[in-house]
């Protein structure tokens, strides 16, 4: 009944083992790929036509996660999985980048991939998984894909490369200083296609390692998907792309010169507007029989390309005017707005960001509900890409892919330098309103959430800052590498190169390549040039951080104690009584964890201070030899009871009470009077023994006598 095709490799630690023909025999590729006891399948169905007028590539890919895989059941009110997680689309993202510029060009039939993960083991994280049975679905598939690719994930520790470090070693670097890189690499046989990465402070030449390093471990994967696809492959779908040389041929004749005029305006609104000139007076001189042609949007790009292209390789100058290396100009302004707690407004040439920080106390933490467990974050970027930002009309809604995408980018970059929780008790919220964009938003958003930030009165360990870097690869090879890329340069261009970091060193790079001819030369280079422009925008950006910025008066302020983990019960006390009193009695706050450390928030100060010794007097232990000022509660025929610290009593003895034999406690004292005692010690039961005769009870200062006894 199943026709089953298995094949098997050792793969670091882990067997890694593909799988095909036994389920989802109705798709046009499926696999099962297992790693450890993660398994990921992946199913691969395609259009055998391409819908009649359509113009671009329809791929689409699914990543999603089944909580059954880890043996765990939804939270939420339905109990079941919804809307995809951030991790699902970042990896759904992951998966789709370095696969899309391998179909064959031309190739405009509907593509779908949808991977689930059917089982996890909490320690090999399923996107690399994923990404390796998609490859393999696709290349037994019969579709037009150039393949197959593998990834993989590689940490750095104590001055190794690791393959696939575990899962929670990785998914909070911060808990694991050893650990300094989060890198997913995928690619051919030949080349790398994808790089994303979270670091902290790697130098180039690392980073570069770390990237030659996965590319050389991936080698095994992309021959085992080989191995797999010579036993049963199904047969190539018949697709010939389309010869549209005649159609080119006749638009590049008839608008050439329009169109290099059209790429000569350096201002984008102008510069697009006479591009769109340009296309329909291309259109105007086509016979209905080319205009009717499914491939004029191909032809018209092709002759954009070929002019933008060739005249930076040729010339070095880009189409705003500027040669290969230089950064638009930049203008930082921080404290941009009166009553946020932190804000920035970045400007790069035609690209800006409006970035505003919030600080916010644990209760806004952000919970994490994973397949492998639950967590919180105290630090959260959000993106947001409105359409008026490229001067267009547009869907305006909840965050798509993109945004997402961006937004966790600009995470990865800022998250290196934030300061330690125990140091910094807040959580954090930066937003980034990208308010105009032709060129890297997402690195605008790494700038100007430093500078938010730092306005915010975060203790940074380092500004930050980020620059794009494009690539235009002749076929020659010949070619260019640009920095601080405008949006035609990378649409148009062979690569999307984004480079974030500190003056020493890399915290975070993404790279997107579109063709298989890039070289370890070309990457080394491209990060040398990308150094310097960050360099040059932290520059620009010291500017505007003359002084240490003062910390919002609107924003929360915390303070953190650390208690015995002994005493964490007697502060919250039966029920959560204890801690309920306290907050409904300072007006603070209070957040207690199962280490002890206490995190006390409120924007009054006196708020704070009275949680703060309420705590104090329920954890803390009287020391002998020491004032305090008490309230007697009761009185008794050999002495006075008296609650001299938080809710400890203490006997003071008739006899300590003054330097004069008394016949009743009461000849002197009342229930509730105020009262200054000293701590004698203890005694051999362990009750407190305290004396009000040995201080002056005016003042509270030791008595004279006292003093002279002493």
């Amino acid at each position: 009944m199943f026709n089953v095709t298995k094949k098997s490799i050792q793969w670091g630690e882990e067997t890694l083992t593909l799988e095909t023909g036994k389920v989802a025999r109705q798709a046009d590729g499926s696999v099962i790929a297992t790693l450890g006891e993660t398994s990921v399948m992946a199913n691969v169905t395609y259009a055998k036509q391409q819908k009649p007028g359509q113009d671009f590539f329809p791929l689409t890919v699914h990543y999603n996660e089944k909580y059954y895989a880890a043996g765990k059941v939804p939270g939420g009110f339905f109990k079941r999985e919804a809307r995809p997680t951030e991790k699902e689309t970042l990896t759904s993202r992951l998966i789709d980048r370095p696969i899309r510029p391998l179909f064959v060009p031309g190739f405009k039939n509907e593509v779908l991939v949808i991977c689930t993960v059917l089982s996890h083991d909490l320690v090999n994280d399923p996107d690399m998984v994923a990404m390796i049975a998609a490859s393999a679905a696709l290349t037994i598939s019969g579709a037009p894909f150039m393949g197959p690719i593998a990834g993989c994930r590689v940490g750095f520790a104590n001055g190794e490369y690791v393959l696939n470090p575990e899962i929670d070693d990785m998914h909070n670097l911060k808990l694991n200083p050893e650990q300094r890189l989060d890198l997913v690499v995928a690619g051919t046989k030949d080349a790398v296609m994808m790089v994303e990465s979270e670091a902290y402070e790697l130098s180039e030449a690392e980073m570069l390692g770390a990237v030659k390093f996965a590319h050389d471990a991936i080698q095994p994967v992309i021959d085992l998907i080989i191995d797999l696809a010579e036993d049963c492959a199904k047969e190539p779908f018949d697709f010939q792309p389309a010869d549209y040389s005649a159609l080119y041929d006749a638009v590049k004749a008839a608008g050439e010169d329009a169109m290099r005029k059209a790429f000569a305006i350096t201002d984008k609104q102008e510069r697009t507007s006479a591009i769109a000139a340009a296309v329909d007076a291309i259109k105007g001189k086509l016979s209905e029989e080319q205009l009717a042609d499914e491939n004029l949007g191909s032809a018209i790009k092709k002759l954009e390309s070929g002019i933008l292209r060739g005249d930076v390789v040729k010339t070095g100058k880009r189409i705003d005017g500027r040669d290969t290396t230089t950064v638009r100009p930049i203008v930082c302004e921080t404290g941009f707005l009166p009553r946020t707690h932190g804000s920035a407004l970045f400007t790069r040439g035609e690209t800006q960001g409006l970035v505003v920080t919030t600080l916010g106390t644990g209760d806004d933490e952000q919970m994490i509900d994973a397949l492998h467990g639950t967590y919180k974050s105290n630090f959260l970027l959000h993106y947001n890409f409105p359409p008026y930002s490229v001067g267009e009309v547009g869907r305006f809604g909840p965050p798509g892919r993109r945004e997402i995408g961006h937004g966790k980018l600009a995470w990865r970059a800022l998250q290196a330098v934030l300061p330690a929780a125990t140091d910094f008790p807040y959580t954090i919220r930066v937003v980034s309103e990208i308010t105009e964009s032709n060129g890297s938003s997402s690195m605008a958003s790494v700038c100007g959430g430093s500078l938010s930030m730092m306005d915010a009165g975060v203790p940074l360990k380092a500004p930050v800052a980020g620059v794009a870097m494009g690539l235009i690869l002749e076929d020659d090879g010949s070619y260019a590498i640009l920095t601080d890329i405008l949006g035609d340069e990378d649409h148009l261009g062979d690569m999307d190169f984004k480079v974030a970091g500190t003056a020493e060193g890399i915290t975070s790079l993404q790279m997107d390549i579109k063709v298989a001819g890039i070289t370890p030369e070309i990457m080394e280079k491209a990060l040398a040039q990308a150094k310097d422009g960050r360099l040059h925008i932290l520059g620009e950006m010291n500017k505007a951080l003359s002084g240490a910025a003062a910390f919002s008066e609107h924003a929360p302020k915390i303070e953190t104690m650390q208690v015995p983990t002994d005493k964490i019960r007697e502060v919250i006390g039966s029920g959560g009584k204890v801690i309920r009193e306290i907050v409904e009695v300072s007006g603070a706050k209070v957040d207690i964890n199962d280490d002890g450390i206490i995190k006390i928030a409120s924007s009054d100060a006196a708020a704070i201070k009275k949680a703060y010794d309420m705590i104090h007097s329920i954890v803390a232990e009287p020391e002998e030899g020491k004032i305090y000022k008490g309230t007697v509660v009761k009185l008794v025929d050999f002495g006075a009871f008296v609650n001299f610290f938080g809710k400890r009593d203490g006997l003071v003895h008739v006899s300590q009470i003054e330097n004069r034999r008394l016949n009743h406690p009461s000849d002197v004292l009342k229930e509730g009077q105020d009262v200054w005692v000293k701590l004698l010690g203890f005694d051999d039961r362990g009750k407190v023994r305290l004396s009000m005769k040995v201080v002056d009870q005016a003042t509270g200062e030791p008595a004279k006598a006292d003093e002279q006894a002493e």
